[in-house]
């Protein structure tokens, strides 16, 4: 994750964080595992779905999913989880609270 992280250009940021899951933990207790016949037709077992979480204190504020009943995987269109899509949803919500 580090030579992820660094490879971004945001080495050394306390902004974000990057995360693994190799076991599969997070993705099952959360809820996003794929479970599309696609991926395991091709050997991909547990394969997490496309999303994105916006947590603050430990407190899920907002979560997206990039899937559609055509492409259960998001690979076609991604943009919900795109970050210009997050900042967005993170914007509107916090001008919700004004």
């Amino acid at each position: 994750m580090k030579a992820w992280h660094m490879s971004l250009g945001i080495g050394g940021s306390t902004t974000e964080t990057l995360f693994g899951d190799p076991a599969g933990e997070f993705t099952k207790a959360c809820g996003m595992q794929m479970t599309h016949p696609g991926p395991a037709s091709v050997g991909i077992i547990g394969r997490c779905k496309r999303f994105a979480m916006h947590v603050v204190n430990n407190v899920v504020q907002y979560v997206v999913v990039s899937e559609a009943e055509d492409d259960p995987a998001g690979d076609n269109n991604p943009t919900a989880t795109c970050a210009p899509a997050m900042i967005e949803a993170i914007k509107a919500a916090a001008a919700a609270k004004e």
